[in-house]
């Protein structure tokens, strides 16, 4: 299963194409809806959230609310196009007028994106690079979502800090998998303690009062999966490498920690590594998750737990200085409109990135042609595990 987006972000319209998808899936044109609407909630977002309201429009791949085995197309429209459809066609001549980006926003890929596509605008650039392309990715993860809470696997995300402001975890390895979805998503900033999202939200408060942007950290969770699922024969096989590459292509994301993550790198190896256990019913287990669900690049049986930071946002009310293009003076960063924060709706984001490799894992793993055969292998396939521990 993969996906393409195109689009840009004051373009007509966002696409993904979803390929690699087996027949016989259902599909919920409702729940890509409320993952969508997920993505653009969260304290301290922008005015362009309250000009979108995206819905997703699936024209190809689906019939009765069933996956055909063919490539999936889902288009998200632009509200605010319309507001940019002389600046942003796709042909003709430029308006008269025309403003071009001259003044590139440190953190961001105007510049290097610039020099790199030789063009003296950077609107060019920031257009596809803009983090409004994440919500196609969240319209297409929406299929390999489905696909996995079909075979009983699921993904969740939760935000840990905010700024200066954050959850108290005791051990969050033991308690992430615990925690209920619904109080995520009943909190304004995607956060299961209370105390902590008023925090969070005071932080917020001032540094949109200072001009100032907040990145952060969150956690995604996957629970529900089989043992032995991604590989360790080749690099490519691991599903570390997957789901931290595929993590770090969201944009500001810097950082990715599996379980105890760099925590590991100063304890001793017996404080580190899980000791296997056996029961008679449920068969090998660990008796903790220090590895975070992870080992060898495969899924042992326990929840998948990793912990991502966000940069703050890159436009910054009050900007920092950068050099015109043009006159190569020193000026100050442009502007567009952003947000103070959106660690939350980078959370989503990661929820779908995730969901990406581990349905690819399993349809490596148990086939790719329909939902009846592939439920069928993996019933076999738990079959033998239970008989290995007996």
């Amino acid at each position: 299963m993969d996906y393409i987006t195109a689009g840009e972000s004051h373009g007509p319209q966002l696409t993904a194409i979803v390929t690699g998808v087996p027949a016989g899936l259902s599909i919920s044109e409702e729940q890509i809806n409320s993952d969508l609407a997920r993505r653009q909630s969260g304290y301290g977002r922008g005015g362009r959230m309250q000009i979108e309201s995206d819905k997703v429009r699936v024209t190809s791949g689906i019939r009765f609310g069933r996956t055909l085995g063919t490539p999936i197309a889902l288009t998200i429209e632009n509200r605010d196009w319309e507001n940019w459809s002389e600046t942003m066609s796709a042909f003709g001549k430029a308006p008269k007028g025309l403003e071009r980006e001259v003044t590139p926003r440190p953190g961001h890929a105007d510049l290097v994106g610039a020099m790199r596509s030789n063009t003296d605008d950077c609107r060019n650039i920031l257009e596809r690079a803009s983090a409004r392309e994440t919500a196609a990715r969240v319209a297409a993860s929406g299929i390999a979502r489905e696909f996995l809470a079909e075979l009983g696997v699921e993904v969740y995300s939760y935000v840990v800090s905010v700024g200066g402001a954050a959850m108290e975890e005791e051990n969050f390895l033991e308690s992430a998998p615990l925690y209920a979805p619904l109080d995520i998503e009943l909190s304004d900033m995607r956060c299961p303690c209370p105390k902590a999202t008023e925090a969070m939200k005071a932080e917020i408060d001032q540094a949109k009062l200072d001009g100032e942007s907040l990145g952060g950290t969150f956690r995604v969770v996957a629970r529900g999966l089989i043992p032995g699922i991604g590989g360790y024969a080749t690099a490519g096989d691991r599903l570390t490498g997957r789901i931290g590459g595929a993590l770090l292509s969201i944009p500001a994301i810097k950082g990715v920690e599996f379980g105890l993550g760099f925590e590991a790198a100063r304890r001793p190896g017996s404080q580190v590594h899980d000791p296997i256990t056996l029961d008679p019913k449920k068969g090998f287990s660990r008796a903790s998750n220090n590895c975070g669900g992870l080992e060898g690049g495969m899924t042992n049986g326990m929840p998948i737990v990793i912990t991502v930071a966000m940069k703050p946002i890159p436009t910054l009310m009050q900007p920092l200085a950068t050099v015109n293009m043009d006159t190569l003076e020193v000026e100050q960063a442009s502007k567009e409109r952003s947000d103070v924060c959106a660690v939350p709706a980078a959370a989503v984001v990661a929820e779908g990135e995730v969901a990406f490799v581990l349905a690819n894992a399993y349809l490596e793993a148990f086939g790719c042609t329909n939902m009846a055969d592939i439920k069928a292998t993996i019933k076999e396939y738990r079959q033998r595990l239970r008989t290995m521990s007996r």
